[in-house]
């Protein structure tokens, strides 16, 4: 298409102090192209995190060949876009000792970092900077978020396995080896960060979700540009907001719903509730609510972030292992129990139910993504998306095969579609070598990494 007038990658719709990112549309441009070369989008990393392993049998291929058609139970959520992963099996974890009594402080620390604590600063936060903030280092300056941490669960465990500091429990992303980085869990505050009323520069004010759509705010600019977009555009325009305002809407119920009931719990009743009541000061998603809604949720802020270029790097740390439940799935047995099964059938199949159930987050994400056009592909042929988990198995807290899920294709880097049954190489190796398939210059390999994993580039 001719692009003699092209809008400014950095346009966006402004109201009333809010203003609201814009998807990429074919009337922009990302920079300016090489004569003869087609511009192309940026490339985008995004980690998601389960914690205590799989059911191994439930969750490897029985075989390259089957692994399209036939997928394991695990997999099965991600059968519509299994051509747009890549698994690898042989990807081995960091060996813990002299931590061998802490698997659970390491599994998420770890995880991102491909390295061990400082032994001799056992309660410090001392360990390395992890992959994700490796490249937010390198990309972060583009955008007005050099990278975005989401987590389910607050980071509060308290426990010191060998004396190590308690937010390892909890962290996965590290700026420095002596600074973990906070990760965010409330739905609301995301979307204020993203696209949120600020009141004065660099500060976002909170719009009351219930009296105001924070789109409303925006409409005229919206409809302004609108005019001037050919029907494409406009189509993918309206598509866009129509997404924003499901996720607006969509966070404004849950924290409605948690509102009253924390009203009736008091003794409040909702009918009888006087206008001088005060709600509840914090908003929390409670265990027995329906947690693949609030993850959904913030797998919607993710894809929107990454649509609109606000960030170029996220992290979802989906649970910790500090006894979560999922009442959802009908029982209220916690995660980290159930994984020391010692092959109790029953057991067994409800730790098989809580990993498929993650990985059905982490699919509904990729699926989006991929029906998600950007420049001549969709969103996801521009991303690298890493799922995966610190142990192999829960029951003897093995780490010799990680389960990983890579989806996206790095910008045409990356050969999807395949299982790789024998790679031989640890989880530094396979964050080193994501890095350079998104294009991250670094100056060592990442924590224990010899080498990169070439069987899984476009190249191989």
């Amino acid at each position: 298409m001719s692009r003699t007038h092209l809008i400014d990658r950095r346009t966006t719709l402004k109201g009333i102090g809010a203003s609201l990112a814009l998807p990429l549309l074919e009337t922009m441009g990302w920079a300016d192209a090489l004569k003869g070369k087609a511009v192309k989008p940026p490339l985008r990393l995004g980690f998601m995190y389960m914690p205590h392993g799989v059911i191994m049998d439930q969750f490897w291929p029985a075989s390259p060949e089957s692994f399209l058609k036939a997928p394991p139970p695990a997999l099965e959520s991600l059968r519509p876009v299994l051509d747009q992963c890549l698994l690898m099996k042989g990807i081995s974890g960091i060996p813990i000792s002299p931590f061998n009594g802490a698997p659970h402080a390491l599994e998420l620390s770890t995880w991102l970092t491909a390295c061990l604590p400082d032994a001799d600063k056992r309660d410090q936060i001392h360990i390395a900077i992890s992959a994700d903030q490796i490249a937010a280092n390198y990309v972060g300056g583009l955008t007005s978020l050099p990278s975005l941490e989401l987590a389910t669960m607050p980071q509060t465990h308290k426990e010191n396995q060998e004396g190590l500091n308690e937010g390892y429990y909890s962290h996965c992303s590290f700026r420095s080896p002596t600074q973990a980085v906070p990760a965010e869990t409330n739905p609301r505050s995301v979307l204020n960060r993203l696209f949120g009323k600020s009141d004065k520069p660099g500060n976002t004010a909170q719009a009351d979700p219930l009296d105001r759509q924070m789109l409303d705010l925006v409409i005229g600019g919206a409809r302004d540009l609108r005019r001037r977009l050919p029907q494409d555009d406009q189509h993918k325009l309206d598509e866009y907001l129509d997404s924003v305002r499901s996720v607006e809407r969509r966070i404004a119920a849950m924290e409605y719903r948690q509102k009253e009931a924390a009203l009736e719990k008091a003794g409040v009743s909702a009918s009888k509730r006087r206008a001088s009541d005060s709600p509840p000061i914090e908003i929390k998603i409670p265990e027995g609510d329906k947690r693949s809604e609030y993850m959904q949720v913030m797998c919607d802020l993710n894809v929107l972030a990454f649509q609109t270029d606000t960030t170029r790097v996220s992290t979802y740390i989906g649970s910790t292992p500090n006894g979560v439940s999922y009442p959802e799935l009908g029982f209220a047995d916690m995660h980290h129990s159930q994984t020391h099964h010692n092959n109790k059938a029953d057991m067994v199949a409800k730790v098989a139910a809580i990993t498929a159930f993650n990985i059905a987050q982490f699919a509904y994400m990729v699926k989006k993504m991929h029906s998600l056009r950007e420049g001549d592909g969709t969103l996801l042929d521009n991303c690298l998306m890493l799922w995966g988990s610190g142990l192999e198995d829960g029951n003897k807290h093995t780490r010799e095969n990680l389960p990983f899920i890579l989806a996206g294709k790095g910008g045409g880097s990356v050969n999807t579609g395949r299982f790789l049954p024998n790679i031989k190489g640890n989880q530094g190796d396979l964050l080193t070598t994501m890095l350079a398939c998104a294009g991250v210059p670094i100056d060592r390999p990442i924590g224990i990494a010899t080498k990169q994993i070439t069987e899984m580039k476009r190249s191989a």
